[in-house]
């Protein structure tokens, strides 16, 4: 494996317990920083040691000169360094693309759970990639300029929020997102020819909003049934969950799960 420095955030858990740590991994043209704005000290507050990875090539790790050298093995590579060097096994939290590596990563390496949000379906981004260019033609122009101001902000909404979301606060948000690696694009094109290896039995979670444009929450089973998981659907909320203006009512069903998954993890999860 190769060793890169890999950029964390890291929210400390604001009381001592006993609870696993949660490890959250980021979507495509995203940074760690998404996870800070609100699930970061949402968890920390109830328990949870919390650190979010910036991807190679991403936010402030190492590689950004050769982003499109990385494809999703690199991205997997980096969650397992970070992983390692966490004092327990952790809780992995994928988002989008971020599930991809996720998934990945259990194939060969121990986690206490995860969490999918948003996932990529087993066939990969093909298909949503063609209804996006059919449906929001300028969409893929304007997300290779993510701080182009309020029209390309009301662009992303339409997209990857819902439109609740407000436009004030995805123009705040523009500055943690960046271009992705087209060679890790390749990768999610190309998911369904790939053949994975034995998936471990452990508890799952996938989540995925109502209104999301991307991955339209009736392909959620496909990803609970390869994992045997427990499918949740956030009601308006749309693809970036962690930043939606429902963002809450994903973060309350994520604790609510792992209250009913941890011993210890209840009266954190709800104070």
């Amino acid at each position: 494996m190769t060793s890169r420095r890999i950029h964390t955030l890291h929210r400390p858990a604001a009381s001592q317990t006993s609870l696993p740590p949660l490890l959250f991994v980021h979507g495509a043209y995203a940074t760690a920083r998404c996870w800070d704005e609100y699930f970061l000290p949402y968890f920390n507050h109830r328990g949870f040691d919390c650190h979010a990875l910036d991807l190679s090539g991403h936010g402030d790790s190492e590689g950004r000169e050769r982003l499109d050298r990385f494809g999703i093995d690199d991205y997997v590579e980096d969650l397992t360094q970070v992983a390692q060097e966490l004092p327990a096994p952790a809780i992995v939290i994928g988002h989008s693309m971020g599930t991809v590596v996720v998934e990945r990563f259990l194939e060969q390496s121990a986690a206490c759970a995860a969490t999918l949000m948003a996932p990529v379906p087993p066939g990969g981004i093909l298909g949503a990639s063609m209804k996006i260019a059919l449906t929001q033609p300028v969409f893929f122009s304007e997300q290779l300029h993510p701080a182009g101001g309020e029209q390309s902000a009301r662009t992303m909404r339409g997209v990857y929020y819902s439109r609740e979301t407000e436009i004030d606060d995805l123009m705040r948000f523009a500055g943690w997102f960046q271009s992705e690696s087209r060679r890790a694009i390749l990768d999610l094109s190309l998911l369904g020819m790939r053949i994975g290896r034995r998936r471990p039995a452990l508890p799952v979670l996938v989540v995925g909003g109502e209104a999301d444009a991307v991955f339209p929450p009736a392909l959620l089973g496909l990803t609970a049934l390869r994992w045997q998981a427990e499918a949740a659907v956030i009601p308006a909320a749309g693809h970036t969950l962690m930043l939606d203006a429902h963002w809450q009512a994903a973060a309350d069903n994520m604790a609510d799960w792992l209250a009913r998954m941890l011993p210890g993890a209840t009266a954190q999860a709800r104070d």
